[in-house]
C-alpha cells in the first residue's frame, strides 16, 4: 500500500500540499486516534534533520493527542478528500468520531496513525514545542488578523518534529 522513501526524494510542493490541499495532523492517545485539518506549517532542515513544523491551537482536541505521545503523522491527500478535510477542520473529535463520520479509514503503522486514503504520510517525532507569545510578534498585523488580542487560548503552539519516515502510495 505504502512504500518508504527518503525525505529528500519527496517531490511535493509544500506551498500547494499544505496551503492549498491541506493536511491532517493525526496522533493516538490511549488507543484512540484523532486528527485535525491544518493549512499552516512547513518542511525543511532544522538542527541538521529533515523536519516539519505545524501549529495547533490550545483549544484543539487533537493537541491533547499530539502532546500525549512522542510521534504524530502528517497525512496528505493530493487535493482529494477536500470535503472530508473541511469537515475535520470544523468538527471536534470530542463530540463525535470524525473518522467514522467521513468514511475515511486509519491504520496503525509502527504505533502511529496513517490514513489509508493518503497519498503521502510524514511520520514525525517531536523535538520542540512552544506556545506562541503575543509579545514576540514583530508584525502586529499578523497578530491582529489571526488572534484574539489578550486571549492566550487563541494562540497556537508550534511543534517542530523530525521527519523519521516518508510513506508514499505505491
Amino acid at each position: 500500500m505504502f512504500k518508504t522513501i527518503k525525505p529528500e526524494e519527496l517531490n511535493q510542493n509544500p506551498f500547494v500540499a499544505i496551503g492549498n490541499e491541506w493536511m491532517l495532523i493525526a496522533a493516538d492517545k490511549g488507543g484512540k486516534t484523532n486528527a485535525m485539518t491544518a493549512s499552516w506549517g512547513g518542511v525543511g532542515i532544522m538542527w541538521g534533520k529533515p523536519s516539519a513544523f505545524v501549529f495547533i491551537r490550545q483549544t484543539r482536541y487533537t493537541k491533547e493527542f499530539v502532546d500525549a505521545g512522542e510521534r504524530f503523522t502528517l497525512n496528505f491527500f493530493g487535493g482529494n478528500f477536500k470535503k472530508e478535510l473541511g469537515y475535520f477542520g470544523r468538527v471536534s473529535g470530542r463530540n463525535e468520531d470524525k473518522i467514522a463520520k467521513t468514511g475515511m479509514t486509519v491504520s496503525t503503522l509502527e504505533n502511529v496513525p496513517v490514513f489509508n486514503d493518503a497519498t503521502t504520510v510524514l511520520v514525525c517525532r517531536k523535538m520542540y514545542m512552544q506556545k506562541l507569545d503575543e509579545a514576540s510578534f514583530i508584525d502586529r498585523n499578523v497578530l491582529e488578523q489571526n488572534y484574539e488580542i489578550g486571549s492566550s487560548d487563541s494562540m497556537h503552539s508550534i511543534y517542530i518534529a523530525e521527519i523519521e519516515k516518508v510513506l508514499v502510495k505505491e
